[in-house]
Order: structure tokens, then C-alpha cells, then sequence
């Protein structure tokens, strides 16, 4: 029989022991609820329970041997795996009716199965982090074997060509340079190009929709603008290099300035308009966090409304706009497609945005989607990469997360 026709009839057989754990539960505690007897819950919770207790364990039981089935490679038969889990189900099914007792709180036991649900949940998300990590040390510790790791902080000049012509057998890869600084240069500098856009753009119309403009407004423009983290990056790739591009170019060339079709500017230009709404809808809901109680004592002091705004409202969000921008600074590290479409894919050491460039991201994509061996050190640089951009985007999370608990600190004290 195929696993997918035991998957069915394991759905099918478990739901039906649900539906007989959910009636029978019920049914008992109605008895002895009709017969006076005082209940700590509902005989609805009792039925809740069973049912909890029945279809739990053997969902757990099968998730975890599918687990180790698919992951570890055990040999273990479906039909023997399924058969097992639903004999856990009927075991559980007893247990429960059992349980459904005068002095039992189910009521209590199924919120703790609640609260195990919801840490599970959250566990989830921190195991898949710590297993994002682990993958990629173990990768880039295989590359600084091959490679200087003080190299390949501090060099200027990226050049892997020759490691694939070791990967290949037909040299050393004793040429092959991995300085990374050009990359992490070019990073940078389009991220400040970008924050340099957005930032401003995002904050004055945060200061707008949240100060001055009117709620019909603000119902339209909010949504409107929201929509641009909606778009997809490769639209804005096109955008960048067939309509900014050329408009820098043009800038520059009235100017006497030179400029490559590939720069720097576009990219972190339309990668600023793309974070505008990151930018601007965490920093409306900040300044809309400020009590409204320091506006008017700031207004009956005879301060008008620009410099209210200025001088109390903006210090006051001030934590959390920073944690907007910074949050918008991690969302601009990590973008590649727009980078690629417009400035270009050679790593270029060079503090003129005119000119072409490529960030940490394109080189990663690059590195693992080349020709060369997965053993070679070019393949395996990409895991260096990830292992420092990893580094500096989860600072910058934790420093946002950091001012952003400082920021409901200062208000909670305030409004005590």
C-alpha cells in the first residue's frame, strides 16, 4: 500500500477516535454532572480534553518518527510507524476517559497543553536560527582551512578565479585571493545610499500621517504606501537600471562627472524607496505611541505645533525610529536582485558610487550557483560571507531590539 494511502487512513481512523474521545468525554461528564455531583469544569472542557489527550500524542509520536526517518535515516516501516501512533491514540483515549473525574480541572489542563503548544511554537523559530548557524560555520570553517580567515577579513582584492582551476585539477589555487572588504565596501555603500533615502522620505511622512494629516487621508495614503513593500525586487531591479540608471548617468554627465551604467547610486536609491514603507510605517506607530499628554502640556506652554513636534514628540520616539531605521538597514543588507540588475557583479574597492560595484549577497548567489565544485574554496567562500553578514544583520537586530525595549521602558515609567 502506497504512504499516501496510509497517511489518508491514518487522518481518517484518528479523526474518528477524536470524534468518539470528544462524545464519550462529554457524555461521562454529563452523567455525573446530572447526577449532582459538583464539576471543577464544563462538560464540554472534559470532551476538549479527551480529545486533546487521544489525537496529541500520536500526532507527536508520528512527527517525530517521520523525523527521524527523513532526517537520520532510520529504517522504519510507515504501516508499523502509523499503526503504532494510532495504538498510542486508543491508549490515550482510555487514559482520558479516566481522567474525566469530579475533582480533575481540565479546564486547567488543556490551557498548560495551550501554553506547551504556543513554547513549542516559539522554540521553533529559535532551533531553526541556532540550525541556520550551524550550517553555516560548519561550511566556513571547512573555507578558513583552505583560506586565512585574516585574509579574508582585511584584503582588497577578490579574486577566486584560480580555485576553480584547482577544484578542476589544473592548478594550486595558490592564486586565488579572497579579500573581502571590497565586497562588504560595496555593501555598505549602497546600504548608506539607501538610507539616505529612506530615512528622511519615511520619517517626515511618518510625522505627516501621524501629525497633520486628515483620517481620510491617512485611510488612503497609509495603505498606498504600504504598498510598495508589496512589490517585488526584481521590478525594482528593472526600475533601477533602465530608468535610474540612465538618469544618473545623465545627472552626472551634466556635471562633467563620469558614471557607469552600472553604479551604485541607482541601486541604493530604488533600494531606499523600497524600505520608505518599513521605515514609515514603524515610525507612525511610534510617534503615535507618544502620550498624547505631552503634546498638550507642550502646546499649553505656549510652544507651537512644529516645534511641539520637533522638540518633544521626535526626542521622545526617538528610540524607536532608530530601531525602524536600523530594521530597514538590515532589510537593505540583504537584498540582491536589485543590486545585480543595476550595479553590476564585479567587486570593485573604490569610494566613488558612480562607478560599479556588487555587495556580499550577489557574491554568495554567484559563488553557489557557478560551475565549480562544491569542495572548492569560491563555493565555500559563500559560506564565509554569510557567516560575517549574519554577524553584523543580527547585531543590528539585537540593537533594535534592545532600544525598542528601552522605548516601552521609558513609557511604562511615564504612564505609571
Amino acid at each position: 500500500m502506497q504512504t499516501n494511502q496510509l497517511l489518508l487512513i491514518f487522518c481518517g481512523a484518528l479523526l474518528l477516535l477524536g470524534l468518539l474521545a470528544f462524545f464519550a468525554g462529554r457524555s461521562k461528564a454529563t452523567r455525573l454532572r446530572s447526577a449532582g455531583t459538583a464539576m471543577f469544569a464544563q462538560p464540554d472542557q472534559y470532551a476538549w480534553f479527551t480529545v486533546l489527550s487521544t489525537a496529541g500524542p500520536a500526532v507527536l509520536v508520528s512527527t517525530l518518527g517521520a523525523f527521524v526517518l527523513l532526517l537520520m535515516g532510520a529504517d522504519i516501516p510507515t504501516l508499523y510507524l502509523l499503526s503504532a501512533s494510532l495504538v498510542i491514540a486508543a491508549i490515550g483515549l482510555m487514559v482520558s476517559l479516566n481522567q474525566v473525574k469530579p475533582d480533575f480541572h481540565a479546564r486547567q489542563a488543556i490551557e498548560r497543553v495551550i501554553r506547551m503548544v504556543l513554547a513549542g511554537a516559539a522554540l521553533i523559530s529559535i532551533f531553526t536560527t541556532f540550525g541556520i548557524l550551524f550550517s553555516i560555520i560548519s561550511e566556513a570553517l571547512r573555507f578558513f582551512q583552505m583560506h586565512s580567515f585574516w585574509e579574508f577579513i582585511t584584503g582588497t582584492t577578490w579574486n577566486p578565479g584560480a580555485s576553480f582551476l584547482a577544484s578542476a585539477g589544473r592548478g594550486d589555487g595558490s592564486g586565488a585571493e579572497f579579500g573581502s572588504i571590497p565586497l562588504f565596501a560595496g555593501t555598505f555603500m549602497i546600504t548608506a545610499i539607501a538610507m539616505l533615502v529612506a530615512v528622511p522620505i519615511g520619517l517626515l511622512s511618518a510625522i505627516y500621517m501621524s501629525e497633520f494629516a486628515p483620517q481620510r487621508v491617512r485611510t488612503v495614503a497609509k495603505p498606498v504606501l504600504e504598498v510598495l513593500a508589496g512589490i517585488p525586487t526584481v521590478v525594482y531591479g528593472f526600475f533601477a537600471a533602465i530608468t535610474v540608471a540612465p538618469i544618473i548617468v545623465n545627472i552626472a554627465g551634466f556635471f562633467g562627472l563620469d558614471a557607469s551604467y552600472n553604479n551604485a547610486v541607482a541601486p541604493g536609491v530604488v533600494m531606499g524607496i523600497m524600505i520608505i514603507p518599513f521605515i514609515s510605517s514603524l515610525s507612525d506607530d511610534v510617534i503615535n505611541s507618544v502620550p498624547d499628554s505631552m503634546r498638550q502640556g507642550s502646546l499649553a506652554l505656549g510652544m507651537t505645533k512644529g516645534e511641539t513636534i520637533r522638540d518633544v514628540v521626535i526626542p521622545a520616539a526617538l528610540p524607536g525610529i532608530i530601531s525602524a531605521a536600523l530594521l530597514g538597514m538590515s532589510r537593505a543588507l540583504g537584498e540582491t536582485m536589485i543590486v545585480v540588475m543595476a550595479a553590476g557583479m564585479r567587486p570593485n574597492l573604490t569610494a566613488n558610487p558612480l562607478e560599479d560595484m556588487t555587495t556580499v549577497t550577489v557574491r554568495i548567489v554567484a559563488a553557489l550557483t557557478g560551475d565549480q565544485e562544491f569542495e572548492s574554496a569560491e563555493t565555500l567562500s559563500a559560506f564565509a560571507l554569510g557567516l560575517v553578514l549574519f554577524a553584523v544583520t543580527l547585531a543590528l537586530n539585537l540593537v533594535s531590539v534592545l532600544m525598542i525595549r528601552r522605548f516601552r521602558e521609558k513609557y511604562r515609567v511615564n504612564n505609571l
